[in-house]
């Protein structure tokens, strides 16, 4: 038979591992290959409330006869578990006859421990329901759901609106309908088991009993693990996800892209448990029975480290565009449903330092349309409103730079400062105008020389 010939047993076994996880088994994992007896992968199942050991025996080989389902009926009923066992051969040829007789007369007999068998033709319709490629041993990844990219219960611009409620000086109402886009990235969230014990003459030096659940993005390229708060995101609305409908999504955003999974499932699998392998890798330092000090590297196997889970979903990055005038602000982030992990804030920064955080405080300047923060926006002369100081035209009066919205304002200032008497004059400096005495009079003093008074 041509299926997965060019595997070997060991890489076989690596692939039923995986089919059986994708088929909804629970615990599944290889067993001590330098000791099978009888067994390549255990599993779990849950069966009327009741859960039930699985032993399988994989044989990479065009023929399996009653000998081999004989031996896994054995191995069966020593194996350690508490509570119900049944036993699957899984071969990717055919079995014989006598094999086939042995497994039905073990269900006719109500056995305990009965045995299911799953030829090459079985493995073919398994491979259709779970995207395996037969010819490779690799798993296709078969999604599509999404993460929801808004709140349904909300407008989409909400996130927006929200943003900008923050910056002074600026209304909702006043804002115009920013362009939105989403795309759908795809990521896999993988849950694995790490349990390895190292040992010396002297005994247990290091132990890993570890389950590690982390979120990497699975685009094109090496796969690239998420911060903490978008894995959150992703871990916390698996459970509430939506088929991606590209065409839906599109009446609700302006523009919509979904990005490919890069890598096959496989893939994902294996180059997990490479990173769990440098992950759970460290020095250990012990004494020995001499009483000398020694250092040991303590490095799982790959066989110590146990995939359970590794769960393809969508992602959406979500991202408004607000024009304002002459700025343009950005606002993205990451989106399930209500919840969202902001990636990138365009709104609470300054156009003109790039000052940015929402402990800030920002003004909105609607001279220009900049959002800016306290250090550089002022007051405007003569509407008393916020100009920032990227588009005011300054002029000094009182010893001190007034700010204006353009020329036409700056003019029209100037004619009013023309005809204000001295003391008031004097009150543009509000900081000298309430000093001493005698710095008072030196600002009148320059006041009447400007003047050409004296």
């Amino acid at each position: 038979m041509a299926v997965l010939d060019d595997l070997s047993g060991f890489e076989f076994e690596d692939v039923m591992e995986d089919v059986f996880r994708n088929l909804g088994y629970e615990n599944v994992r290889q067993a001590d290959r330098t000791a099978d007896e009888g067994r390549d992968v255990i599993m779990e199942e849950v069966v009327d409330g009741t859960r039930r050991a699985i032993i399988v025996e994989c044989k990479h080989t065009g023929t399996v006869g009653r000998p081999v389902v004989q031996k896994l009926h054995s191995a069966i009923a020593t194996f350690d578990f508490d509570g119900p066992k049944r036993g699957m051969v899984v071969t990717t040829g055919r079995f014989t006859n006598p094999a086939q007789e042995y497994a039905d007369r073990l269900q006719q007999n109500d056995d305990p421990h009965p045995i299911e068998l799953l030829d090459g033709e079985d493995l073919r319709e398994i491979a259709d329901e779970i995207g395996l490629d037969l010819y490779n041993g690799r798993i296709e990844i078969l999604c599509d759901e999404t993460l929801r990219p808004y709140d349904p219960a909300a407008d989409v611009d909400a996130p927006v609106t929200e943003a900008f409620r923050d910056i002074e000086n600026i209304e909702a109402a006043d804002l115009p309908e920013p362009h939105s886009s989403v795309t759908f990235r795809p990521v896999v969230a993988v849950t694995a088991d790490t349990n390895a014990v190292f040992e010396t003459s002297v005994g247990v030096i290091h132990r890993i009993n570890d389950r590690t659940r982390f979120v990497a993005h699975a685009e094109r390229g090496q796969p690239q693990v998420v911060d903490e708060d978008v894995a959150t995101l992703v871990t916390e609305n698996l459970h509430a996800t939506v088929d991606l409908d590209a065409e839906q999504f599109g009446e609700v955003f302006d523009d919509v892209e979904e990005r490919r999974f890069g890598q096959t499932q496989t893939e994902y699998k294996e180059w997990a448990v490479e990173r769990l392998q440098q992950h759970h890798t460290t020095t250990v330092t012990y004494t020995g029975d001499n009483n000398v000090t020694y250092n040991k590297t303590c490095e799982p196997n790959r066989s110590d480290i146990s995939v359970q889970l590794i769960e393809p979903v969508y992602l959406p990055e979500v991202r408004h565009t607000t024009g304002i005038q002459e700025y343009t602000y950005p606002y993205e982030y990451y989106a399930a449903g209500p919840s969202r992990v902001t990636d990138e804030d365009g709104i609470h920064r300054c156009v003109h330092c790039d000052a940015s955080g929402v402990d800030e405080t920002y003004t909105y300047c609607p001279n220009c349309g900049a959002i800016a923060c306290t250090s550089h926006t002022k007051t405007e002369r003569l509407e008393g409103e916020p100009v920032c100081t990227g588009c005011a035209v300054t002029e000094r009066f009182a010893l001190k730079t007034k700010y204006f919205y353009d020329e036409e304002n700056l003019e029209a200032f100037r004619e009013e400062y023309a005809e204000m008497p001295l003391h008031e004059k004097a009150m543009e400096n509000k900081w000298l105008a309430g000093g001493s005495v005698v710095a008072t009079l030196l600002l009148v003093v320059g006041l009447l020389v400007i003047s050409g008074i004296i």
